[in-house]
């Protein structure tokens, strides 16, 4: 958790700084996105919320993103996880929207993708999305290096 609460600490610093505001909808990294970035003492100057998006029944009742949206589209996919970050960033009015999806293991998903595949997003004044594949059956493992992944996405875009 010190690698994720260390990127939170820079991210957190620079959207205080630039008054900006985050909200999240993650997946198989199971909240450690929300949780690192709640780690960063005054989070509440810059997290809006966020929600584990981890089942169809979820996304049904946490993010009302209607059916016809997810048209030709599936789970643990770039254009899914940039769904996400874009529906976390318009419900909760948050400069940024970051997302995951993924399978983290020991086995893969429904749709062929192997343990240790994400992908994540972020929306806002710069889209980005970035599939990982660590290669990893380690569940725990691939949770904080899908976490990491998103979180470091994230930095870079404020950093640019």
């Amino acid at each position: 958790m010190d690698e994720l609460e260390a990127l939170a600490a820079a991210i957190g610093a620079m959207l205080k700084e630039r008054g900006e505001k985050i909200a999240v909808n993650e997946s198989s990294s199971g909240g450690l996105i929300s949780a690192a970035l709640l780690s960063v003492p005054g989070a509440s100057a810059y997290y809006l919320g966020g929600a584990v998006v981890y089942t169809p029944k979820a996304r049904v009742l946490l993010t009302d993103i209607p059916k016809e949206a997810l048209a030709g589209m599936r789970s643990a996919s770039e254009p899914y996880a940039l769904l996400l970050a874009n529906n976390a960033r318009e419900r909760y009015g948050a400069t940024w929207g970051i997302s995951e999806t993924g399978a983290a293991g020991p086995t893969g998903n429904g749709y062929g993708d192997a343990a240790g595949h994400t992908c994540v997003a972020i929306a806002g004044p710069v889209e980005a999305v970035l599939t990982i594949e660590t290669g990893s059956e380690d569940r725990s493992a691939n949770m904080v290096a899908f976490a990491a992944a998103a979180l470091d996405l994230l930095k870079r875009a404020l950093e640019a």
